[in-house]
């Protein structure tokens, strides 16, 4: 008997594995092919990661990769969002794709479908019979959004707040159509099951976890700070609106607290595609904006202190879980801290606030935890190696295969 079949719908290419939502989809996907026979359907919103079409077509039988450009989804937003839905459905809707899903399941290709994230969700159309559904919300979208609203004002905050009333509507509409609806952690599912407790049963999560080979302090990296002072290192896209805020906050409010440690530590902002008020932080003094960067070990393996200062967090933060794989003394915000399997003030500090995220990162500078990072390490290789948290999608997955054929 052959392998079954797997319909893996993604709203990003999920190769590289370069950002937050694509190292989850990549994981999944490279771990799912070796029991699955796969298609993969996805967006490519970046032309040049077309040129790693070659690898996902090595672990799949078939890939569609629908380019989809900045200006065109703008005007599919405007134009194309229907009364009552959010944004977000528009925004990712692609029709070649659709019809490329729509001919797999009209032919009955597939024993399962897994859908990663809540908006790829409208290409699976609701109803009996059918394959196995599997949505991947990863996070609960609408209370990002919901917070979003609340931070904001004037026109802005009208129109997030309308996002987040639609999109929840639309997240408890689409847990309810599929067999299974997982997120990326417990507390992100007890949120989703509080707010839908219509479908709380079918709730689920699978944690994200780091490459604890690749992610190894154990390789000589050539150091990439030219300044011979601690460095303090902050990595993620640094076009995201949470991340922004974050660098913000540490580069205006905490790095000010700590210029009379001697020698002053140098603040770095590594990753790709700055905005220009990341960019504009350069300007301040010990404050450096690298963007992109081919690898973020050495940056990491070299950092006296990794920080975590989100104030919009949701999930798990895949810049926490790497920090810590390279036993990097990691301080973080209590939003960052959730959800990783880590102590706090035994595997990491937390710590709330300008003056207290100031107070920590200098304990750390001063010698004062000598065996943070170490401890760091250990608790991502018991909590979040990806070997260890994707044998519970297997689990999840034959739960929901023999409930649905009972």
């Amino acid at each position: 008997m052959g392998k079954p079949r797997l319909l893996f719908l993604a709203h990003r290419i999920p190769y590289p594995p370069d950002k937050g939502e694509k190292i989850r989809a990549w994981h999944m996907l490279e771990h799912l092919a070796r029991d699955w026979v796969v298609d993969l359907g996805c967006l490519v919103d970046d032309p040049a990661d077309a040129q790693h079409l070659p690898v996902l077509r090595g672990c799949c039988a078939a890939v569609y990769a629908a380019p989809v450009t900045r200006n065109g989804r703008i005007a599919r937003t405007l134009f194309g969002t229907r009364p009552g839905e959010p944004l977000s459905l528009a925004w990712f809707r692609e029709p070649g794709l659709a019809r490329w899903v729509r001919a797999g399941l009209g032919a009955q290709r597939y024993d399962a479908v897994l859908v990663y994230s809540s908006a790829m969700a409208t290409y699976v159309p609701p109803g009996p019979g059918g394959p196995l559904r599997i949505l991947d919300m990863v996070d609960v979208d609408s209370e990002k959004w919901r917070a979003y609203a609340a931070s904001a004002g004037g026109p802005k905050r009208l129109v997030w707040a309308r996002e987040a009333r639609t999109l929840l509507a639309f997240e408890r509409r689409a847990a309810a159509q599929f067999d299974r609806t997982l997120l990326v952690s417990a507390q992100e599912a007890q949120t989703l099951a509080a707010l839908a407790p219509e479908v709380a049963s079918r709730i689920d999560w699978v944690e994200n976890g780091v490459d604890v080979e690749r992610f190894d302090p154990k390789y000589d990296w050539p150091d990439p700070f030219a300044a011979a002072s601690p460095a303090i290192i902050f990595t993620g896209t640094m076009d995201y609106r949470p991340n922004i805020e974050a660098v913000s906050f540490f580069a205006t409010e905490v790095m000010p607290r700590l210029v009379s440690l001697l020698p002053a530590p140098h603040f770095h902002i590594v990753g790709a595609s700055p905005s220009p008020a990341v960019r504009a932080l350069a300007e301040l003094p010990r404050v450096h904006v690298t963007g992109g960067v081919p690898d973020m070990r050495p940056y990491l393996a070299h950092a006296a202190v990794a920080v975590a200062p989100l104030r919009i967090a949701r999930g798990i933060q895949n810049k926490v879980l790497e920090a810590m794989a390279m036993a990097r003394p990691v301080v973080a915000s209590p939003e960052a801290h959730e959800g990783v399997r880590a102590v706090a003030g035994r595997d990491l500090l937390v710590a709330d606030g300008a003056e207290a995220m100031a107070a920590a990162v200098t304990r750390v500078l001063a010698g004062r935890t000598p065996d943070l990072g170490a401890a760091a390490r250990t608790a991502v290789l018991a909590g979040h190696d990806w070997k260890a948290t994707l044998k519970r999608l297997d689990d999840i997955l034959d739960a929901a295969a023999r409930m649905k054929a009972a």
